[in-house]
């Protein structure tokens, strides 16, 4: 079976995603879901015409050139306005916020004035209009401020809140459940035996998944036996997860159960080997009945956790309603030393930034590429990407970058 390069299986796996269903959530829990529905304005902000600094309210043909003086006749406060009407020769103190008095139609600041009781003399001449918030300038009533399919941040929820609204219609967190399988596999803190191995990428794509908008179930792990794993994914199949992540297995020895015990409760495997490194033996597919997407990573911890930053992720913001390109996001960067010829793989190194040059990351890859090797991940600033049959390329020559999204 020829690799399938990374690209066409993204697009691929994007292909058969269907947006779960809205729910109804407060603001208190609405940062970092993604809006189902447009977020309407329900008031005018501001709602009439206020002052931007602290001053004095007039009208501007009475203060055409200083020094002039007028009478003050009271004061407007942000949600004390003032009752009466500012006459000729009259101004009223106004407050930062406080609405403008009818008839006024300019302010002067309070560094430009002297005041002896109720006189008031202006040391600035009047500009109609200056130093005024008009009626509507940041929004209007029944404005869309944003859009379906927007992720919320903390500065969105002060707008939301601002154009009274307190509860929006948001995506529901995609269902996610994780499955690890292997005889090997022991949790942290049991004691593993030399012949053992500490699971650590459920862990990793856990949090990955989590920070996409995911709820995360972990379903523990399987002994490499086809009765068990084949239990263990129709169990999770049954329970309708929007998504069934598993790791290890996905490869095609003796052990590798998943693929066979996937097929054999249904789900319409599209895709076995990606032109990738590190994570060649990677899967995915829909079950029988449409509702969940199945992926299968590899075991080893550093092939997942790269796989599950460039397939997972974007299917979970995509389950989401998020508009997801079907490529990698790559940015510009520059070598940070020279690195050879690439294979047929599209590959993606553990990297450091170890400076800029012209305003770009400078970026060297780590000695140590070997999969397995975790603290090399941990250490790693970006992924360092190569194309396919991408030539050796000296240092200081432009290159292409992942960011991690944690």
């Amino acid at each position: 079976m020829a690799l399938m390069p990374v690209e066409d299986a993204l697009a691929l796996l994007l292909s058969a995603v269907q947006p779960v269903e809205a729910e109804r959530v407060s603001l208190e829990d609405a940062a970092g879901r993604v809006l189902a529905a447009p977020v309407i304005a329900r008031r005018t902000t501001p709602g009439a015409d206020v002052s931007a600094m602290d001053g004095y309210a007039l009208r501007a043909q009475d203060a055409p050139s200083v020094p002039v003086t007028l009478e003050l006749i009271g004061e407007s406060a942000a949600g004390r306005p003032f009752s009466g009407r500012v006459e000729p020769g009259t101004t009223v103190r106004v407050f930062t916020g406080a609405v403008l008095p009818e008839g006024s139609d300019a302010i002067v600041i309070q560094e430009d004035t002297t005041r002896d009781g109720s006189a008031i003399t202006l040391t600035e001449a009047a500009t109609p209009g200056r130093h005024i918030r008009r009626a509507g300038g940041d929004f209007a009533a029944g404005e869309t401020l944003l859009a379906a399919g927007h992720r919320l941040r903390a500065r969105d929820l002060a707008l939301i809140a601002a154009a009274d609204v307190d509860s929006i219609s948001v995506a529901r967190r995609p269902r996610v459940a994780l499955l690890s399988t292997g005889d090997e596999l022991v949790r942290p803190g049991a004691g593993a035996a030399a012949h053992q191995v500490i699971v650590s990428n459920i862990y990793s794509v856990a949090a990955l998944a989590r920070a996409a908008g995911a709820e995360v179930a972990d379903l523990g792990i399987l002994p490499d036996r086809m009765d068990a794993t084949q239990a263990g994914v129709r169990a999770a199949l049954d329970a309708g997860f929007d998504a069934l992540v598993t790791t290890g297995g996905a490869s095609v020895g003796d052990h590798d159960l998943i693929a066979p015990a996937l097929t054999a409760q249904g789900v319409d495997l599209a895709v076995h080997k990606i032109a990738l490194r590190p994570g060649k033996p990677l899967m995915f597919g829909l079950s029988a009945d449409a509702r969940t997407q199945v992926l299968g990573l590899p075991g080893n911890p550093v092939s997942a956790h790269v796989c599950a930053l460039l397939f997972l992720v974007p299917l979970i913001k995509a389950l989401q309603g998020l508009e997801v390109p079907a490529h990698p996001e790559l940015e510009p960067a520059r070598l940070g030393s020279d690195i050879r010829a690439n294979e047929h793989r599209m590959d993606f190194q553990r990297a450091e930034i170890v400076g800029h040059a012209e305003g770009l990351p400078l970026v060297r890859p780590l000695p140590v590429q070997d999969s397995s090797m975790l603290r090399n991940l941990a250490r790693a600033d970006v992924l360092l990407v190569r194309r396919p049959h991408a030539p050796a390329a000296a240092a200081g020559e432009m290159c292409e970058i992942l960011r991690f999204e944690d």
